[in-house]
């Protein structure tokens, strides 16, 4: 079963840099995610979702093959290329993959502008590792669906990186 975790970072190059990190951490094995997005608002208050994945152009990409097939047994394959990336195009920007585009719209609502979040649909990870990593660029939980336990961790750990350390 995945887990979602959203954090807010004061800018959206924070959230990069934290994503960034756990593409790191997947090539050392240490996370398995199936969902990776960056939320912003800007200063007029609209939110914006910077996705891995981009439904509408692999759909047009799908599309055009299977459309120049098809128009070549029917002797137009331009044509065919043609309808098939606008279905493609049509049904990907209507499939919705990973977390619900509504749902991240709907919290990213309640972002100051300029903040980012970082939602990731975690599906395994070492969790004590990968705390120790993304512990040291702070942040704060905007959701989760984390038990009781493991959200407290994750909320301690990102808070001890905006205290500052005592010697």
């Amino acid at each position: 079963m995945s887990s979602l975790v959203a954090i807010v970072y004061p800018s959206e190059k924070k959230a990069e840099d934290v994503r960034d990190l756990v593409f790191d951490l997947a090539t050392r094995y240490l996370i398995k995610f199936n969902d990776l997005v960056i939320v912003t608002r800007d200063d007029k208050g609209r939110v914006k979702l910077n996705q891995l994945f981009n439904t509408t152009a692999s759909g047009a990409a799908g599309g055009s093959f299977w459309g120049l097939l098809i128009g070549m047994i029917f002797l137009n394959p331009l044509l065919g290329v043609a309808a098939g990336a606008a279905g493609g195009a049509i049904s990907g920007a209507l499939s919705d993959v990973g977390i619900n585009d509504a749902f991240m719209m709907e919290l990213g609502a309640a972002l100051k502008p300029g903040d980012a979040a970082l939602f990731v649909l975690v599906q395994d990870m070492t969790a004590d590792k990968v705390l120790a990593e993304i512990k040291v660029h702070g942040g704060v939980v905007l959701h989760t669906s984390l038990d009781e336990t493991r959200e407290s961790e994750l909320r301690e750990a990102l808070a001890s990186a905006d205290s500052p350390s005592t010697p």
